[in-house]
């Protein structure tokens, strides 16, 4: 079907309405798109049928529901924000909230360190993310307001949210996998957007056994 036809809304409503009826059965909806843009897309039809539900019901919608993207698309440190490139963003951010580094801190109080995340990792981290619905920006406003670090926000934040919207490669490539989702509930409905763009590196095999009854 073409784009604009209302393919994300009608799968977001089915997807929210049955999370609604039957939680126990239907924890969380994990929904996998490839670029900033498409997620951000996803996220703002999600704040649509959210505030749809308000009017017609009265109620809060009570759903949580984050984005995640990479450091780079989240980072509000004053220096580390500036670097253009995700790799420097990353290894820079892993220079100053790497756990070795923290341990030398403890040692020598001149070592730098990210004052975002230490206020996360010593009064966040035992918090919850308000219901609502949080796309990138969001995110990064909350993170100033509390003056936590957004991207450790959103990384905690995923296990308890009803919808998580990320990239592809935090649910297929192993090694982020391993870091980020190995947690998710298995109670979960996952959705690749576009999934004809998933890479030949995310290709799987799958055995079908034939079963008689």
């Amino acid at each position: 079907m073409p784009s604009g036809t209302g393919k994300t809304a009608s799968l977001l409503s089915l997807v929210i309405a049955y999370q609604k009826a039957y939680p126990s059965q239907l924890e969380k909806l994990v929904y996998c798109s490839r670029t900033i843009p498409e997620i951000s897309k996803v996220v703002e039809e999600l704040k649509l049928l959210c505030r749809y539900y308000e009017q017609e019901t009265g109620e809060s919608a009570g759903i949580l529901g984050v984005a995640l993207s990479a450091r780079k698309n989240l980072c509000i440190h004053p220096e580390v924000s500036k670097l253009r490139q995700g790799k420097l963003v990353d290894g820079q951010c892993l220079s100053l909230t790497s756990s070795f580094v923290r341990a030398k801190r403890i040692e020598d109080p001149s070592v730098p360190c990210c004052g975002y995340f230490e206020d996360f990792f010593n009064d966040g981290t035992e918090s919850v993310l308000p219901c609502g619905i949080y796309n990138l920006q969001d995110l990064k406003e909350y993170g100033k307001k509390k003056h936590w670090c957004p991207y450790f926000v959103a990384r905690h934040a995923i296990m308890r949210a009803n919808v998580v919207i990320y990239s592809y490669h935090y649910l297929l490539d192993p090694k982020i996998a391993e870091l980020v989702s190995k947690d998710l509930s298995r109670h979960s409905v996952i959705v690749f957007d576009e999934a004809h763009n998933i890479g030949c590196q995310y290709s799987i095999k799958l055995t079908c056994v034939e079963c008689f009854l």
